[in-house]
């Protein structure tokens, strides 16, 4: 078995048009019925604010599938620790048995979700814009914003968060290293009404952007609502989008804001719904002109976890890292 940590991983597994791709290619397999992704299974801790999924896929023909921990506890902050963690671990598809241990810490999630972002920017922003909105100032904001500078262009972007300070260090720190104008806004509405593409990477229980809001070109990736209780997005803006894209349709139905659309009746059942994979693997198409208004439901899926693990276990075996631990002996010794 290997161990890889997270410092490793962080060194030499990073958001880029590779990372991109792949996570585009595990979309079109999920859609082309190349994998099979069991649903997330969830622990939540409501007395410390936080929860624990566990997220898999095995992707057909590969020989290891991710199993993943990650865990999200959002009063971290008061201790000084990120609200995000986790681990992967590597199972063989062949024998069952154990390869590797990614010690990521909720790295390589980021990693992916980003990529995730950048996927569907691909297909439904536009493809000129000028400003780009991110509501949420924490670490997937910043992921997000490096993710869609990779497909898009842009020479501005506002962000917004509850906290004001977080604001404006994350404009600060975007700036700095983006070498764009990027400004701390006074609220949600500020953002979305001057923006071209807006991305929301909140834990929110109660909606953030409203319907009201939308105009002609908008974009907008909600990927902070991975459980039936968290919510971004009025129920409405779901119900005005002229294109809506899941990552898979079925758990979003169960976790994220399409979820809450169907409660609130602005949706049935039988509304047109895209997946992502059906985009990726061409069998339906995205935007196709400036005016219209899209939006992009992500709750994270186990075949992205499974691609990504991949990929870093291929990075890292190509550079020779990684503690390598032999559990067959101890095994045999006991």
């Amino acid at each position: 078995m290997l161990i890889f940590t997270e410092q490793e991983l962080r060194e030499y597994v990073g958001l880029n048009p590779d990372a991109v791709s792949l996570v585009a290619d595990a979309f079109t397999k999920l859609a082309n019925n190349e994998a099979m992704m069991p649903p997330i299974m969830r622990v939540d801790i409501d007395d410390q604010n936080g929860e624990v999924d566990v997220k898999t896929a095995y992707i057909k023909g590969k020989e290891m599938f991710a199993v993943k921990i990650s865990s999200g506890f959002f009063n971290n902050d008061l201790l000084g620790l990120p609200a995000g963690n986790g681990m992967m671990i590597l199972i063989s598809t062949r024998t069952g048995v154990p390869e590797a241990i990614l010690l990521d810490n909720g790295y390589l999630t980021d990693v992916r979700t980003a990529a995730a972002g950048a996927v569907a920017a691909t297909y439904l922003s536009k493809n000129s814009i000028t400003t780009v909105g991110i509501i949420g100032a924490g670490s997937q904001a910043r992921f997000q914003l490096r993710a869609l500078s990779l497909v898009r262009e842009f020479s501005k972007v506002l962000v917004y968060a509850r906290s004001a300070e977080r604001s404006q260090k994350f404009a600060e720190e975007m700036t700095a290293e983006l070498g764009i104008e990027v400004i701390a806004a006074q609220s949600a509405e500020e953002v979305v009404r001057n923006s071209d593409t807006v991305i929301t990477t909140t834990p929110a229980k109660q909606p953030i952007i409203k319907a009201e809001w939308l105009h002609p070109g908008l974009h907008i990736t909600a990927m902070g609502s991975d459980a039936e209780h968290k919510q971004e997005l009025e129920p409405e803006v779901l119900a005005k989008a002229d294109i809506l894209v899941c990552d898979t349709r079925a758990q979003c139905a169960r976790l994220g804001e399409l979820h809450h659309a169907l409660t609130a009746g602005v949706l049935k059942e039988e509304s047109q719904v895209v997946e992502l994979g059906e985009l990726t693997s061409l069998k339906k198409i995205g935007r196709v002109n400036d005016e219209q208004i899209t939006v992009c439901d992500l709750t994270g899926t186990g075949v992205q976890d499974t691609a990504i693990a991949l990929f870093a276990y291929q990075e890292m075996m190509s550079r020779n890292k990684g503690l390598k631990i032999d559990n067959n002996k101890i095994l045999q010794k006991k």
